[in-house]
Formats: structure tokens, sequence, C-alpha cells
């Protein structure tokens, strides 16, 4: 039988499968080369190379039993020196002469010829890390003290760090994080006061902001601003039309040589500009299975810490790709976040690989499509001694009286067997 995890890593190596050839597609210039010397440059590529670790991550992944994490405490905790050293690269990306800038941004470092994105290293250790505490201290999260202020110095911290060069992925973090320790134990009237923080200090960025502020306004109408911030959703909703419903082929997308950023946030575009609505149906269509697929796997868990992991990994990749999908709809303002295991970038790629294998290897022993069984969550008992509740009168001796009846009942079948002759 297929079970959940083998199908969502399916529908995952599907998506690989045309991100990978669609950010070839999309990066092809006009002074390519000849068809042949295309190919042979597809196959040595970078990309290619990303795309091969990453499918190697999503089927090596499930042999690691990421439960492992939930027996260590505090500093024994791998998983705790990998958040602080993903800390640290962030920080090392605002360092003069450590930090690559690409596009106006400095999200990015480089280390022993290496180029990758600190913050996605961020974005997905740290909600183990939440997962970990929320399993851990699920019984006294809802108090302040003892259960939030330490998960909430980490989020602000992470955040806070990546808010300047990368708001959307900061705003992501923090949602993904408040779901966490919302669906741990807390408090929704907490969770409500640090929601309002969160959304001040996002609205406040977004407008303080010169660039940030523009998008906005190109929002509300691109066409004030054809040539500036409202080019992207112009040039969007271009190829959108420009694909219609089969599409224009593969490789003959037009508005790939004027649309910026084409192999990452607005690849979507271009792939229904080449594929036509159908192709852009299956992909959202494989989105659909990952997340179902997924949270099959996620109810199948007979533990806390799978299922809050589970559902810290599945909420990052389903709202990272709602976002993404917004955006070169022109449904929110223009933001830089990527459309998962599809934009180009070999961490996003990999990480995201990665951890959809973990979540699939939560499905070792679970259920299987076809069976119905679902195996109870497993919860610690409460220390404090839960007071018995007292039945009234009138109860007590309902009870009492259909006690004395079942005994008599007993009794005349237990007297007329011995009468019988043998």
């Amino acid at each position: 039988m297929v079970r959940h995890g083998q199908i969502m890593q399916g529908a995952a190596l599907g998506l690989l499968a045309i991100g990978w050839v669609m950010v070839h597609s999309a990066g092809v210039s006009l002074h390519s080369v000849s068809d042949e010397g295309a190919s042979i440059g597809w196959l040595t590529s970078r990309h290619t190379l990303y795309a091969l670790i990453a499918v190697a991550a999503l089927l090596l992944a499930p042999m690691i039993d990421v439960r492992a994490i939930y027996r260590h405490h505090s500093w024994r905790n791998p998983l705790f020196w990998v958040v602080i050293a993903s800390l640290a690269l962030v920080v090392l990306t605002m360092v003069p002469g450590w930090g690559v800038r690409v596009n106006g941004a400095t999200r990015w470092l480089r280390l022993l010829g290496v180029q990758f994105q600190p913050s996605e290293l961020v974005k997905w250790t740290l909600l183990g890390a939440l997962a970990w505490w929320g399993a851990r201290r699920a019984s006294v999260l809802s108090s302040v003290s003892l259960g939030l202020v330490p998960p909430l110095v980490l989020m602000a911290v992470s955040c806070g760090l990546i808010a300047p060069q990368d708001l959307g992925s900061a705003a992501l973090i923090g949602v993904v994080a408040v779901a966490i320790l919302l669906a741990a134990g807390a408090r929704f009237w907490q969770v409500g006061l640090l929601a309002i923080v969160g959304v001040a200090g996002v609205v406040a960025m977004a407008v303080t902001t010169p660039y940030r502020f523009r998008r906005l306004t190109a929002f509300l109408d691109p066409w004030a601003d054809p040539a500036g911030a409202g080019y992207h959703p112009i040039e969007a909703m271009t190829a959108f039309a420009h694909g219609g419903v089969w599409g224009t082929g593969l490789g003959n997308s037009v508005r790939k040589y004027y649309l910026p950023e084409d192999t990452t946030d607005f690849l979507f575009p271009i792939l229904t500009e080449e594929l036509g609505l159908l192709g852009a149906a299956t992909v959202i269509v494989l989105l659909l299975i990952v997340l179902w697929a997924g949270y099959a796997v996620l109810r199948s868990c007979n533990d806390l810490f799978g299922r809050l992991f589970a559902l810290g990994v599945l909420l990052t990749f389903g709202l990272q790709a709602l976002m993404n999908l917004a955006v070169v709809t022109c449904l929110m303002p223009t933001k830089g976040i990527a459309l998962p295991l599809l934009s180009a970038g070999g961490t996003g790629w990999i990480v995201t690989a990665f951890a959809l294998g973990l979540v699939a290897g939560l499905d070792r022993g679970g259920r299987v499509v076809g069976v119905a069984s679902e195996p109870e969550l497993v919860v610690e008992p409460d220390p404090k001694p839960v007071a018995r509740r007292r039945l009234p009168m009138r109860a007590r001796r309902t009870r009492r009286d259909r006690a004395a009846i079942g005994g008599l009942v007993a009794s005349v079948i237990e007297a007329r067997s011995s009468e019988r002759p043998s």
C-alpha cells in the first residue's frame, strides 16, 4: 500500500522536476546558443546540481527519525546549536565584506565558494525548535513567564534580524511561530496581543521604507507608475494573458525577456505563459497534494512533537506558496518571496525538500491509504489530581438500584442453570 508520506514525496518530486525545467526555460536569453548546446548547458548547470541534491535530500530525509530531537534537553539538543549557528550566519550578512548584495538586498552569504541564504536555514530550523519547546512545555505554555517568554524572544530575535532585508520571510516566520504556539496550548488572548505588535511593526516598516511604500501604492494602481513600481505587476498580468489555456509552448515565452526575476519570484507567470492554464493548474494541484498528504501524515502522528513539527513545515510550505501566488497575480503588494520547489534557489530547494522528507519520515508505522484507523494522541498526564465529580442523590440512587437489579438477575440465572439435570 502507498503511504501518505510517499504520496507527498512523489508530488514534491513533480514540483522539483517542473521547477528545474522552467528555471532553465525562463533563463534562456536572446543570445543563447544552439538547441544542442543549450541542452548540454541544462545538464551541467548549477541548477541541475541543486536539483539533484534536493532530490537526494527528499529521498534520504525519511530515514532520519526527527523525533530523536525531542529526547535531548536544552543545550544538549543539537537543534539548539543549529538555530544559533543559523542566526549567526544571518548576522554575518550584515558585516561589510561578508554579505553578498543582490538587487539592493544583502540576504546572501558566500562561504568556501558557496553562496546561500541564511534566512532559509533560520526559517526551517526555528520551527523545529518551537515544536520541541511546545511539546516539552505544553502543560505550562499558557503561563507567560514559564511557557511563552523563551520562544517569543527567539522569534523576535529571528524576525528582527531578517526583517530589514526580507520583510516577507520575517512575517512568514512570525505567523508560523504563532500557529505552533497556539497548537501547543498558548492562549488566544496572549497571541492576540502579540499579533497586534507584529502587525504594527510590519506596517511601520512598510510605510517608513520608501521602496516598500511605492510597492503599496503600485498595488492600488500599477498604471500610475508603469515604468517603476508597477512594472512587475503589469508584466506578470501580460504573461498570464498571453499564455491563455494551452500556452505558447515550452521555451516560447516573450515576457521572460522583459520581466525581471523571471526565474525566481516571478517564475509562475512565465510558466503560465509557456504551459498555459493547464500547466498552472497542474502546479497548483501538486502543491495541494503535498499539503493534503502532509496533513494526513500529521493526523497519523501519535506524539505531540511530531504533530507540531509537521504543522510548522506544512504551514511554512503552504503560506509561502500562497504568498508568492498572491503577489504574481496582483492580489497583494509585490514582495520578494519564492515559490517553494519551483523558483530558482539552491538553498530553498534543498532545505525545503529536506524538511518535507522529514515529515514523510513521520509516516513510518502510521496510517496507510485506505485504512480508516487513527491512533490517539499521546498526552502526558496532568500532575494535578482531578477531583471526582459527585453525582446528585437521585443519580446515586438510580445507579445503586441498577446494580442491585443486575445482581438479582445474575443470581436467578445461576440458580436455574444449577437445577438443570446434567
